[in-house]
């Protein structure tokens, strides 16, 4: 099975860098969306907020919630207009938010993520550079390093049946996440047309290029002889 150093190599490259989530026990690179988890993104948020201390403030044309935790913006960072940003979140240095994003509880934006103009994020990582630049929601997932999401894009998180979210990984096997909110991991790299939709648990490896209007289920890349 892939593991989180196979879908994000660039964590290792880069493993000195301040504002970048760890995963530990379990390492499944889905286990730090579980929202109640004492090693999940957002207890590593507010963790992390705890050592930086306080960040910038935004204009009075934004809006920031922290009554469900804090939040975080690295003086670099830049705020368009209209934003609205729920805590706990963490904003890295010169990551970009852009008019009318909305940033709910658990977003982590590393360092030179884009946050584009009406793009929705909830409890998921834009790992540094990551891009969801143009009306994208993306909900319980990881974006890798210098992904590009095209305009449209959504990474969907619930089931229609709202049953837990069940992985087809790599070698074909099929586990079952324990999360009934799971969107997708997609690794370093990947670049995502228009418009594309990913149903909930798509897994896609570093590199992968998806056309305009696709809809992607289960693993997507190169799977074992």
């Amino acid at each position: 099975m892939w593991g989180v150093a196979d879908l994000f190599p660039g964590l290792a490259e880069n493993r000195e860098s301040i504002g970048l989530p760890e995963w530990v026990e379990p390492r499944e690179p889905w286990s730090i969306l579980a929202p109640d988890s004492d090693c999940g993104l957002m207890a590593q948020i507010e963790s992390l907020i705890g050592n930086l201390g306080e960040g910038s403030e935004i204009s009075q044309d934004s809006r920031i919630d922290n009554n469900a935790g804090r939040v975080y913006i690295h003086p670099s960072a830049s705020i368009g207009q209209f934003v609205r940003i729920e805590g706990p979140c963490y904003i890295g240095a010169n990551a970009e938010i852009r008019h009318a994003a909305y940033l709910r509880g658990g977003s982590w934006i590393c360092e030179g993520a884009v946050v584009g103009h009406a793009t929705e994020v909830k409890n998921s990582i834009f790992l540094p550079c990551a891009k969801a630049p143009h009306f994208n929601y993306v909900g319980d997932s990881v974006l890798g390093f210098g992904v590009n999401l095209g305009a449209g894009t959504k990474l969907s998180n619930v089931r229609n049946d709202r049953r837990e979210v069940l992985l087809t990984l790599r070698d074909g096997s099929r586990v079952d996440t324990g999360l009934r909110k799971m969107g997708a991991l997609v690794g370093d790299g990947s670049e995502l047309g228009c418009n594309v939709v990913t149903n909930p648990g798509a897994i896609l490896a570093p590199a992968t290029m998806v056309n305009p209007n696709e809809t992607v289920t289960g693993w997507l890349g190169p799977t074992t002889s």
